[in-house]
């Protein structure tokens, strides 16, 4: 990284931490303890098990154990960086330091044992523990948002599904089992630079794609199979998500007519994403089309969701969701029709919400190929 790149980096850094000290630290008294490694990770861009952060209205403080200290003294920047032998000690002298009497909590992320734990630990110091709704809602607007740079490991880890996927289909074919199709992805994924895969992969075939989280398991595929890939890379902490639905040897009239009817449907959401429009508008866009072809009661799943350092994140794109779409937010678009007993169709794209429409991260080509 060239010197001014890394002094933009740390700049950014500390305006990350500034704007969520002056959202949340309303007083000197005040401070705020994420917990979570995702918000953690948001935050610092270092990954690790076993650190807190305490975001007081003068300084952020990055505590983590002897595992992580010497990469942590040398990665994280705009913070603190405290090497603890016990965590709990080591918060009180810094609670005590900057004379703290309240702590933010994260309500969404903590187990019943360890609010517990930090209740005790709190009151024995003279806090008091909050444990309202402030802190994650303020995390969650930020991250909602992505940067640039957040966009571009997305972006690569899109490249890296797609590659793998391409490369994949080459022994997509009749004998060739579920389980092998998803062992096959994960290891291509991997060999293209991937650090994982972004959920159980889902490489399904049969009747059993009417199933919207099916397992793949030995199941041979056959000629006429639909076979349903719900595939996603993890690239530096940040996912992928994409769905194709492809027909193996040949293809019946009705479920050519259920796959178009999915694709008109999903074509249409994609065109009503753009900036300042409600994310039920998405939803309802789909969910119209599907509904008027007579398949509404098997479509039963909202049609997309948020991606970005959890495969499932605000905003959500629901029927009862009364998100506004903003530039840089980062969404799915997924509407499928499951039949039981039969087959099922799902197609789903991860675009980036611009200005005026959206930003499709996906180019693969979604018209219905035979293999």
């Amino acid at each position: 990284m060239s010197q001014n790149k890394d002094e933009l980096y740390k700049l950014k850094k500390y305006v990350k931490f500034k704007r969520l000290s002056s959202k949340l630290c309303t007083n000197k008294k005040q401070a705020a303890l994420i917990t979570s490694e995702t918000n953690i990770r948001y935050l610092t861009d270092f990954p690790n098990s076993e650190g807190v952060l305490l975001v007081t209205a003068g300084e952020v403080y990055f505590f983590v154990d002897f595992r992580y200290g010497e990469a942590a003294q040398k990665q994280v920047t705009g913070c603190r960086v405290i090497v603890f032998s016990r965590l709990l000690e080591s918060l009180k002298e810094v609670l005590k330091l900057h004379g703290i009497t309240e702590v933010l909590f994260e309500a969404s992320y903590m187990t019943v044992k360890d609010m517990q734990r930090y209740k005790n630990s709190m009151e024995q110091y003279g806090c008091t523990m909050i444990t309202n709704d402030i802190l994650d809602s303020t995390l969650r607007d930020m991250r909602i948002i992505k940067s640039a740079e957040e966009l571009e490991k997305i972006e690569a880890a899109q490249k890296i599904t797609e590659e793998a996927y391409l490369e994949l289909l080459n022994i997509v074919k009749p004998g060739v089992s579920e389980r092998k199709l998803a062992f096959e992805l994960e290891f291509l994924m991997r060999r293209k630079g991937a650090d994982g895969i972004s959920f159980d992969l889902i490489t399904i075939a049969g009747k059993k794609t009417s199933m919207p989280h099916g397992v793949p398991d030995d199941y041979i595929i056959q000629s006429g199979d639909f076979v349903t890939f719900d595939i996603g890379a993890l690239y530096d902490g940040y996912h992928s998500d994409m769905t194709r639905t492809i027909a193996v040897k040949e293809v019946s009239e009705y479920q050519k007519e259920i796959y178009n009817i999915v694709y008109t449907a999903q074509m249409q959401a994609l065109s009503r994403v753009k900036a300042g429009v409600t994310a039920s508008v998405i939803d309802k866009t789909a969910r119209d089309i599907i509904e008027n072809a007579g398949y509404g009661e098997y479509f039963r799943h909202s049609t997309g969701h948020g991606v970005g350092l959890n495969i499932h994140e605000e905003p959500f794109v629901s029927p009862k969701s009364n998100t506004i779409l903003s530039e840089n937010m980062v969404i799915t678009v997924e509407p499928g029709i499951y039949l039981p007993d039969k087959f099922g169709v799902r197609i789903e794209d991860m675009v980036r919400v611009t200005k005026n429409g959206c930003y499709n991260f996906a180019t693969l080509p979604k018209e219905l190929i035979v293999i």
